[in-house]
């Protein structure tokens, strides 16, 4: 596999961002963003689609721990 061209690299994240703002206005609902999924999966190198998945878990989680703070499990004992 070829390096993708800046070009590429542009319309992969073009449709990242367009897959991403659908799911912040649906509130990660996937069937109603299908569309820009299925466009964000032809646009990207495989790879580039499971680490970009993954950003936006983590992304997510960590504005989570921003705004609500951190909960522990429980039955965890705290240090």
């Amino acid at each position: 596999m070829s390096a993708p061209t800046r070009e590429e690299r542009r319309t992969c994240w073009g449709a990242r961002d367009e897959l991403w703002k659908c799911l912040d206005v649906n509130q990660d609902n996937a069937e109603s963003c299908k569309k820009f999924h299925e466009e964000f999966e032809k646009q990207c190198p495989a790879q580039w689609v499971k680490y970009f998945a993954k950003r936006r878990d983590f992304l997510k989680y960590k504005e989570k721990l921003q705004t609500e703070g951190f909960e522990p499990a429980e039955g965890v004992p705290s240090s």
